[in-house]
């Protein structure tokens, strides 16, 4: 009798060339949901925080994380992160790829600037940390590709206005 392994749910879109020039909204979990990242600082415990505003304090891990998110556009050319917000176990971004004369030779795909982010950041951490291996996302990423202007405005509202809804957010964990 065969052993077959459970076929895993496909995470992107059949047939679509991720390589395409276009905005994409991409959501990264910490491995586990482990809170490593930041932590959300409301207005009540900093005075230098705008009235009802939250924002993330990076760890050292997220100032990492951070760090190779600023490097992305000069790893590849053609692509941006126009908008990112660092969350204690996750981060969301809009990734935008601009090939404006046609396609690179290869073209980065999302999975490919994903990929990297990913790696770079875990090699750094576990550098630092002196650590062999330790996984610091997990396996796969949600990504969903920003259609018009009103889905980008959406997005991009959803993105700076996460922190204020950290603890309703669908990732909250107490720790």
């Amino acid at each position: 009798m065969e052993n077959k392994l459970p076929e895993r749910k496909r995470t992107r879109m059949k047939y679509f060339d991720y390589s395409r020039n276009g905005a994409y909204f991409i959501t990264i979990c910490t491995q586990d949901r482990k809170q490593i990242l930041s932590s959300i600082i409301k207005n009540s415990d900093r005075t230098n925080v705008g009235e009802g505003l939250s924002l993330p304090l990076l760890t050292d891990y997220g100032k990492i994380l951070e760090h190779n998110i600023k490097l992305i556009n000069e790893k590849y050319e053609n692509v941006m992160i126009t908008q990112y917000v660092i969350m204690p176990n996750h981060i969301h971004m809009i990734l935008t790829i601009m090939n404006e004369y046609g396609r690179e030779n290869p073209s980065p795909t999302v999975s490919t600037v994903v990929g990297w982010l990913k790696y770079q950041t875990t090699k750094e951490i576990n550098s630092t940390c002196k650590c062999i291996d330790r996984k610091i996302f997990q396996r796969s990423f949600h990504d969903h590709i920003i259609r018009n202007s009103d889905d980008y405005d959406k997005i991009s509202r959803y993105i700076y206005e996460n922190p204020l809804i950290w603890e309703k957010d669908c990732f909250y964990e107490e720790e």
